[in-house]
């Protein structure tokens, strides 16, 4: 089969293990960085230049977008679905994902934990949005993030305010959240992969610090899941869309809550810590999906339900099996 695996640093370990995983089974892999492509938008023929050269046949894309590049990187994935090609997460389900409130408000609606969450604007409802969130210390995350940037810890209502009104003034979306005492500095990073949890671990903050991410210093230990976080992650998943993805989850006195669902979750962490080929399962669903029939009809009816399913009322999402379409 021919992969494509669209990254901006060929490099990066996540990136390689990929690559990797998918030439020990034969496969010809080629790396494209999502912004070198030129989108073609013409009636009936949606194309892909790379170089001025129109794209090659692939038979499925990875695709690796990070959240500098959210805007692009999505137009190229849509395209790609546009164009018949087998992508592993789609635009629509990655778009998801990446907008943090989006997310949440999917997630609520499939009664599906999340911490207490509030959007606000306008410096009139600030002070109830704290009490809605429990007090302080509460959350101030940016809307748009990833890798623990833009999450920020503040102590007292005072900071509340002064972290809000300095982030509007920068014109940011912004939201407030629940601080979950009983989780401080430590959460659940489970990896699901074509609806199956395949590795898990806990991750743990340095000393000093409230986030847990390995970027930031983190520790990550393999943990075996209790059957309420397995399915909270499943379901989570699910209800993005997603093929591919990483679900951090706050252990809270009541159960998980879900914190975050990643679309181009790394690998590193959990490869290291859990001893699991992640890269190979992942190669192993793309190899799945390809194998699919993919006519005009499929394209329709896949893009028709990835849109419906975001104006379906909600309903108790069933079932671990992931899907492009589902809600």
């Amino acid at each position: 089969m021919r992969f494509l695996v669209l990254s901006r640093n060929a490099s990066l370990y996540s990136t390689s293990r990929i690559v990797l995983a998918a030439r020990a089974r034969g496969h010809d892999v080629t790396v494209m960085d999502p912004l070198s492509l030129q989108i073609v938008v013409l009636r009936g023929k949606p194309l892909l230049l790379s170089g001025g050269t129109v794209l090659p046949k692939f038979d499925v894309v990875v695709p690796r977008i990070g959240a500098s590049i959210t805007n692009y990187g999505l137009a190229v994935v849509r395209q790609l679905d546009l164009m018949g090609v087998h992508v592993v997460n789609s635009a629509v389900a990655i778009a998801r994902s990446r907008d943090k409130l989006r997310a949440m408000q999917l997630l609520t609606r499939h009664r599906i934990d999340v911490p207490a969450t509030v959007c606000a604007r306008s410096p009139d409802g600030v002070d109830a949005a704290i009490e809605l969130v429990g007090g302080c210390p509460a959350i101030v995350k940016l809307q748009q993030g990833a890798q623990g940037i833009g999450t920020m810890i503040a102590e007292t209502p005072q900071a509340v305010h002064a972290l809000l009104e300095t982030f509007w003034a920068m014109g940011q979306d912004i939201i407030l959240q629940q601080y979950v005492q009983e989780s401080k500095g430590r959460d659940v990073r489970v990896f699901v992969v074509g609806g199956k949890v395949v590795a898990a671990m806990r991750r743990i903050a340095k000393p000093g610090e409230f986030r847990s991410n390995l970027h930031r210093g983190g520790k990550g230990r393999a943990v075996k899941l209790l059957p309420t976080y397995r399915s909270a992650a499943l379901r989570a998943t699910k209800v993005m869309g997603l093929e591919v993805a990483g679900v951090d989850m706050l252990e809270a006195r009541g159960g998980p809550k879900i914190l975050e669902i990643n679309s181009s979750p790394g690998l590193e962490g959990i490869e290291r810590a859990s001893g699991v080929d992640v890269a190979g399962a992942i190669i192993t669903r793309a190899e799945e999906l390809a194998s699919q029939p993919m006519g005009r009809r499929e394209i329709d009816e896949r893009i028709a339900n990835v849109i419906d399913a975001e104006r379906r009322p909600g309903r108790p999402v069933r079932g671990s099996r992931g899907g492009r379409g589902a809600s």
